[in-house]
């Protein structure tokens, strides 16, 4: 039931948090406020699906 996602920052810095979420009480997007290092304070961090992985 829960699936692995990437909270990516909306500051543009590329820093990501890999989270878990159960689809069937979040349906939505998750929005989260996070802190960013690159930026150093706290900005939103917006929910994508994370990259699949390379096959060689």
């Amino acid at each position: 039931m829960r699936e692995q996602f990437q909270l990516v920052s909306e500051a543009g810095t590329g820093t990501f948090y890999i989270v878990t979420i159960n689809k069937t009480r979040t349906p939505d997007k998750l929005v989260r406020k996070k802190y960013d290092p690159k930026v150093g304070k706290h900005v939103n961090f917006v929910q994508k699906k994370l990259p699949s992985p390379k096959k060689n």
